[in-house]
């Protein structure tokens, strides 16, 4: 039986982020999809799993989104377990979310992970980590709710402070198959969703979090989408 560390629920603020982590797990059924245990979110009968999350009617995409106002690609100060360790976002992240791992030291991070497995929630595929030239290629680093979607959706008003924490959230980071993440890019709910089914609720539920954290709103077209997957969640 194997399992995943995946994804952290959001209690947040717009102004002073508080970000508490919930690991989820998942097991292979039978027809070796990836199904939550006990962990995965569960949602009250009657819900509004949007309750609090303001929605506009349509993506406000602009032509001004620039990833460098998020900062550099990754930093050390995140709140990821083991953050402000000198390993920057990226590396922990790999460390929280594969298993199997082996460890080597790399600049000033003396864990960075070596090798180490991937049970990939998005596609449901097992990818064999090794550090390399081409790292970076068959397990990325994704943004849930995407940085330019969050750019158009409001970020762009932020501080750039906000956008660095925001980009380096680990209750927005998840360890995914490159090809998945390169297919999803900056697409909204109403556009994409994980190619496994199973894993719908985690997705939605943590992407709602996300918006809801932050004070984001979401548009109107992702709406049916988010809670057609939430709709696969254990009620409780």
């Amino acid at each position: 039986m194997s399992r995943t560390k995946s994804l952290w629920l959001v209690l947040a603020a717009v102004l002073a982020v508080i970000v508490s982590y919930q690991t989820v797990a998942s097991t292979a059924d039978r027809s070796g999809q990836f199904v939550a245990d006990a962990d995965v979110p569960t949602v009250a009968p009657g819900a509004d799993v949007l309750a609090g999350v303001a929605v506009v009617p349509e993506r406000m995409r602009g032509h001004d989104y620039r990833r460098a106002a998020f900062g550099e690609a990754w930093t050390d100060d995140n709140d990821a377990p083991g953050g402000h360790n000198g390993c920057d976002t990226r590396n922990d992240i790999l460390d929280r979310d594969l298993v199997d791992k082996t460890y080597t030291s790399i600049s000033r991070c003396p864990t960075a992970v070596a090798t180490g497995v991937l049970h990939d929630p998005y596609t449901n595929v097992v990818i064999s980590f090794m550090r390399g030239n081409q790292t970076g290629a068959a397990v990325q680093i994704e943004h849930i709710v995407p940085l330019a979607y969050a750019w158009d959706q409001g970020a762009r008003n932020w501080s750039e402070d906000m956008r660095v924490r925001f980009a380096n959230d680990p209750a927005n980071l998840l360890a995914v198959q490159g090809e998945a993440n390169q297919d999803k890019g900056d697409q909204e709910p109403a556009r994409w969703m994980p190619p496994n089914a199973a894993f719908h609720c985690q997705y939605a539920m943590q992407f709602i979090a996300v918006l809801r954290g932050y004070g984001l709103p979401v548009d109107a077209p992702s709406v049916p989408a988010l809670r057609q997957a939430t709709d696969t969640c254990p009620r409780g």
